[in-house]
């Protein structure tokens, strides 16, 4: 075996697939004998949507969509969409989708090509060794050269490495439900919309109710001046009346959960051969949608990197280069999420409002705008290069296209770049005509972009860059 990889949730299903893709074997252990089919966050970001389209999974999400109106996202839920046409994307509006529905569409994707997730198996012990680990679970013992734990927030395999998780721990605990309704005041959305448009507060409540489909709701809600909010059916039902009005009636909850504004991160994604993704690696504030979004680009970044070392023609270090380019990504991400914290808070102090007035004046600005979309979508990566159109000897295409194979591409835009001796297995060289303002560019696996034509190319660098 060459990867086990904890956890069936979107980040160790991507995972998976790139893996795969890169001709491993890979297995998935999951604890959960089958999948809670929870909205969770709901949405997927701009940049998360451009590389699902580079792995050929988007069709399969967008024909799962939930229906929402064209707005950009939020920044703190302040009233201002944030407009991510400047950075020319063919995607600037968040797609709704329930994240059973993007685990369900990752999970088959990666079967198809050969990973093989088993269910029902708890990680139990982990023993790493200089060769491999060995992982023992309720069901079996699995023996791999790597193991990459993306268990969440509770990760088991970073509390039985006695890894510390330093952080700040949560103010609240609320909770999130699935839920059916069978009747609805006016102050009930017809559709999903700005979050600005979807949140309300009361004396007692804050909360926030989303169609998701037909009579089916996600229903997000904390109490006022309480750490914990009860989880209860009571609790919930308390809530939505005090909310949403009388006429407002729960069918029946389909399932609920809690969640909390703690900020933790790990300082190494890397111990020994064993990796961590996705909540396992980071938890923080759930502003903006980010939690499934960095998980997947996570995943995105190691997988190629895992599949090429184990087949061995990787640069030597890019296995560390996972750590120098993703940690200080989600440490960006637990920043902004712990200022939207302050600006979101239920029943702000005065102090709080005066800010919130100030920065929802600069949200007007265009570049101020511009700023935190890309922030908040992803779609501000400096490696990041926009679909670009394309020209080639057999016609017509984009970037997206050539990278559904999950190798390195070397874009020619000049006819001159010539691929270096002993790398045509493991680069494609595609010579094409774009509206660009670069000759050429060495696209990596994950979509990042590395070299652009001004220097000299050496693929050992640049692929490991």
């Amino acid at each position: 075996m060459d990867v086990i990889v904890v956890g069936a949730g979107p980040a160790g299903l991507t995972l998976a697939h790139e893996l795969a893709l890169g001709g491993a074997e890979v297995v998935v252990v999951e604890k959960l004998t089958e999948r809670i089919e929870q909205t969770k966050g709901g949405a997927i970001q701009p940049r998360t949507a451009e590389l699902f389209d580079a792995r050929g999974l988007l069709d399969a999400v967008l024909e799962h969509r939930i229906d929402r109106a064209a707005v950009g996202g939020h920044f703190a839920g302040l009233p201002v969409p944030l407009d991510n046409t400047p950075w020319h994307t063919r995607y600037p509006h968040p797609i709704g989708i329930p994240q059973w529905k993007v685990e369900e569409i990752l999970e088959a994707a990666a079967t198809a090509r050969g990973a093989s997730v088993l269910r029902g198996h708890e990680v139990t012990s982990i023993a790493p060794d200089d060769t491999g680990v060995t992982v023992t679970t309720t069901g079996t013992e699995l023996r791999a050269q790597y193991v990459v734990a993306c268990d969440g927030a509770h990760s088991t395999v970073r509390k039985l490495l006695d890894l510390p998780f330093p952080g700040r721990p949560g103010t609240f605990r609320a909770v999130l439900a699935d839920v059916r309704l069978s009747a609805v005041s006016d102050l009930v959305p017809k559709r999903a919309g700005h979050l600005s448009t979807l949140t309300r507060t009361t004396e007692h409540h804050w909360g926030m109710v989303v169609p998701v489909g037909g009579d089916r709701y996600r229903f997000t809600f904390g109490k006022l001046g309480e750490h914990e909010t009860p989880m209860s059916a009571d609790a919930l039902r308390q809530a939505l009346t005090d909310l949403y009005g009388e006429p407002t009636t729960l069918a029946e909850i389909l399932t609920m959960s809690r969640f909390s504004d703690a900020t933790r991160q790990l300082e190494s994604y890397r111990h020994g051969r064993v990796f961590f993704a996705g909540d396992a690696a980071h938890i923080h504030p759930p502003f903006g949608g980010q939690g499934l979004n960095l998980g997947v680009q996570d995943a995105l970044n190691l997988g190629w990197k895992l599949a090429a070392t184990l087949a061995g023609w990787a640069p030597d270090g890019l296995l560390d280069t996972y750590q120098t380019e993703r940690h200080p990504k989600a440490a960006r991400v637990l920043h902004h999420t712990a200022a939207q914290r302050v600006l979101a808070a239920p029943h702000p102090e005065p102090d709080v409002l005066a800010l919130r007035d100030t920065f929802t004046d600069l949200m007007r600005l265009p570049d101020a705008n511009r700023y935190l979309a890309g922030m908040m979508s992803g779609l501000d990566d400096p490696t990041r290069l926009p679909d670009l159109d394309l020209v080639t000897a057999t016609g017509p295409t984009r970037v997206a296209e050539l990278l559904r194979a999950g190798r390195a591409v070397l874009l020619d835009l000049t006819g001159d770049v010539e691929l270096p001796p002993g790398w045509a297995a493991h680069v494609d060289l595609v010579r094409a005509k774009a509206d660009a303002d670069f000759p050429a560019a060495l696209i990596r696996p994950d979509g990042a972009v590395t070299w652009r034509g001004e220097t000299p190319l050496d693929l050992q660098s640049s692929l490991g860059a």
